[in-house]
């Protein structure tokens, strides 16, 4: 046996459901089981191309062979699924054209051997390179289990008022006596707040081998507890809102799948077992409302299909734990009958992350008529597809799915319920996560958290963005009796309007609130005004100028929200205020682009189309993505950014690299830089060295420069952006701005920037 201590460091975190194992013997039967699973997942060779008639067709067939499904290539026109000869003719009654995946079980087969070598080895799994299937070790965006959890108890440790980690339930293991690990819930909500809150639950992993979720889940608990008293839409959401995160659903089974096993069930061994990679059960198909109500054909009664649903509804701890959790946050708001809808005023989400297939799914997924409360379900969903690009659809596919998640939240208690299936992969590599899964979705959960008192209602209304305060109002801070002009964007088109349109209507109002938001008693409304005069576009910018004479000293949250035509007033958003005894010292530069102050394009630019513009950018869409977007940051009318057209190769950046540069800023004291900053890029994926859209900046007139944003060759819907950096006292700044798009005219590429400052720290 080679060095045990060796072998033990490679298998902590692949295949260990004891996670105290104290003896050689036990790290090589955990060894022996792992290669034996892997070569059983090595010697499968019935994977296909599914080469299907439609992208209409083929979500559907993602949605109803989920289970199957081991890669998404929209743009290449197929899917690659393990198929049973049986799952093949069902495909083909949809004309679905089916070939061997010969290059993809050639690179399976190289993965799977190398990780064998690494164990039989007691090498340790870090070492190799990141090469796809693998161990988590080898995918450093995603923790592990246990990494999760202490990742979890740590945020509790450091925010003990704003989190808790709450023990709900064991997962099958634990409850065997063969190890295992608690159910837990991280609870986020300021406790110094008291009286009913609304709430958000959002569960991840259930399938074990969906790498992305949880740490999607985890990194939105970051978001909302780091930005707490940093950012205002964070504060208020943790200080009226309560949001509960399931990070690890199905624990036993992500272990497993943390070895590079593509696992999907738990791990109770009594079905299909104890041996091999197919026993357990499906947990997503073990929920009791609507429990095997497809007679079979949802789910599966064979113990070893990838969809059991167990031998009776509810049969799982795990699936107990949650079904428990979920009951005690909501009422029961929905009627007995299948055509019941919970009344529109019901509160609360409850969001199930997936992947993969990048789809925004909705009830009902087991019958084909839309949910008694479908069209308010549907906006919610085109909203959320909005910030993420994916496909909004009712989650019925080419075939029912029964017993599933959504169906104890929505189908039992009538609270709004939804699957979002990340991405294109199982195990996702890093660079596609960091660049594309997490900053496209997290804008979505956090939407969700904004929403959820009044998911039915609010949604059709306007979003209120791109909130700013005059005279560094929301940064140094201003005297009290300072005239400060807050300034926004209330736009009522923000849908994703790829599967069908949603209804949209001019803006007519638009209000602003200090310190008490618009739900809570002795809230006070203050209007505000549309720039250009007239409330009568579907986008508007909107002001008003704040008298902050008998403001105390301190930090306040200016809530604002807007209303359209048909009187729905949309989600909140809010912008600090602070007030202070001592005005900070003057801007060394500031620059809104209502006029000139010296940007050009430079010498350097290669670009044929694209070149950058001073005036206000116009929403462009293409393809479900927004490229640009629909005006500038601080609402004055100005940007500086690439012009667009609604097809490439005409005024989108195209034959090469379009730079702006910035005049000469000479700072004094220790100051930040700031500015709002928008990429949108509809992409096939086919220019991996050329696409890209970077901000830089430069202390030493430019023989280097720093990293402030850099966006690589990912498809990316257009929003305004903040980003910030330090810059020492005595420098010499210049900004570059650099849009990029490769070989390829079949790409759009668009970039901008508004609201650049540098000010005193």
């Amino acid at each position: 046996m080679k060095n045990p201590k060796l072998l033990l460091s490679a298998l902590v975190s692949v295949f260990v459901f004891n996670t105290h194992l104290s003896y050689a013997s036990d790290v090589e039967l955990k060894a022996n089981q792992t290669l034996q699973l892997l070569e059983q997942e090595k010697n499968t060779t019935n994977v296909y191309r599914a080469y299907f008639p439609s992208k209409e067709l083929a979500r559907k067939a993602a949605i109803s062979f989920h289970a199957q499904l081991l890669e998404a290539n929209y743009d290449d026109g197929y899917l690659i699924f393990e198929l049973s000869p049986n799952e093949m003719q069902q495909l083909e009654k949809f004309d679905f054209k089916l070939k061997v995946a010969t290059q993809y079980l050639q690179k399976r087969t190289l993965e799977i051997e190398q990780k064998q070598r690494q164990i039989k080895s007691g090498l340790s799994p870090q070492a190799a390179n990141d090469i796809g299937i693998l161990s988590v070790p080898n995918f450093p965006c995603y923790e592990t289990v246990e990494e999760t959890f202490s990742a979890a108890q740590g945020l509790v440790t450091s925010y003990p008022q704003l989190a808790q980690w709450i023990d709900v339930g064991n997962s099958w293991r634990k409850t065997v006596g063969l190890g295992g690990y608690d159910i837990n819930v991280l609870k986020l909500t300021n406790q110094a707040t008291s009286g009913s809150k609304p709430k958000l639950f959002i569960n991840s992993a259930i399938h074990a081998r969906e790498y992305a979720t949880a740490p999607l889940n985890l990194d939105f608990a970051r978001w909302l507890l780091d930005g707490y008293n940093n950012n205002a839409d964070a504060t208020w959401i943790l200080d009226h809102h309560e949001v509960h995160l399931m990070l690890h659903t199905n624990p036993d089974g992500r272990k497993r799948a943390e070895s590079g096993i593509s696992w999907r069930k738990n791990t109770n061994e009594n079905y299909c077992g104890p041996n091999g990679n197919s026993l357990g059960i499906d947990l997503n198909r073990n929920f009791t409302f609507s429990w095997n109500s497809t007679n079979g054909v949802g789910s599966s009664g064979n113990t070893c299909s990838a969809t059991y649903r167990g031998p009776q509804p509810g049969s799982e701890p795990e699936v107990q734990a949650m079904q428990a959790y979920v009951r005690s946050l909501w009422p029961d708001r929905r009627g007995p009958n299948q055509n019941d809808a919970a009344p529109s005023d019901t509160s609360g989400i409850h969001l199930d992350i997936h992947s993969f297939s990048e789809l925004v799914l909705w009830p009902w997924g087991d019958v084909s008529q839309a949910a008694p409360n479908g069209s308010a379900l549907q906006t919610l969903g085109r909203k959320f597809a909005f910030f993420n690009g994916y496909s909004p659809q009712q989650s019925i596919g080419l075939y029912p799915t029964d017993g599933t998640s959504d169906n104890v939240s929505y189908g039992e208690l009538g609270v709004a319920a939804y699957t979002f299936e990340l991405g294109t992969q199982f195990f996702q590599q890093c660079s596609v996560y960091e660049n594309t899964i997490k900053p496209d979705n997290l804008p979505a959960l956090i939407y969700a958290a904004k929403v959820v008192r009044t998911p039915y209602i609010t949604p059709s209304g306007p979003d209120s963005t791109n909130l700013t305060l005059s005279n560094g109002a929301s940064g140094g801070g201003v005297v009290a009796g300072t005239q400060v002009l807050l300034t926004a964007i209330a736009n009522d088109s923000r849908f994703n309007n790829s599967n069908g349109s949603e209804s949209t209507q001019n803006i007519n109002a638009a209000q602003y609130y200090i310190d008490v938001p618009p739900w809570q008693a002795g809230a006070v409304a203050q209007s505000m005004s549309v720039s250009d005069g007239s409330f009568n576009q579907r986008t508007e910018t909107v002001n008003a100028s704040i008298d902050t004479s008998g403001i105390s000293n301190g930090k306040h949250i200016v809530y604002v929200r807007s209303r359209d035509t048909s009187g729905a007033w949309g989600a909140v958003s809010a912008v600090f205020l602070n007030i202070t005894d001592t005005p900070p010292a003057a801007c060394s530069f500031e620059d809104n682009f209502t006029t000139s102050k010296g940007w050009s394009n430079s010498p350097t630019s290669t670009c044929s189309t694209g070149a950058y513009i001073r005036s206000n950018p116009t929403q462009v869409t293409n393809s479900g993505v927004v490229t640009q977007v629909a005006g500038d940051a601080q609402g004055d009318g100005f940007a500086l950014f690439t012009a667009a057209n609604s097809s490439a190769g005409t005024n989108d950046v195209d034959g090469g690299v379009c730079v702006a540069i910035s005049p000469a800023i000479t700072v004094s004291d220790s100051s930040t830089l700031s500015l709002d900053w928008f990429h949108g890029q509809r992409d096939s994926g086919d220019d991996s060295s050329g696409d890209f859209f970077r901000i830089e900046y430069s202390l030493n007139g430019g023989s280097s420069y720093n990293s402030l944003v850099n966006i690589g060759d990912v498809r990316t819907q257009a929003q305004w952006s903040a980003a910030n950096a330090a810059i020492p006292a005595g420098s010499n700044v210049l900004l570059r701005v650099s849009a990029s798009d490769g070989s390829s005219a079949g790409d759009l590429v668009e970039g901008g920037i508004d609201s650049v400052s540098i000010c005193p720290d």
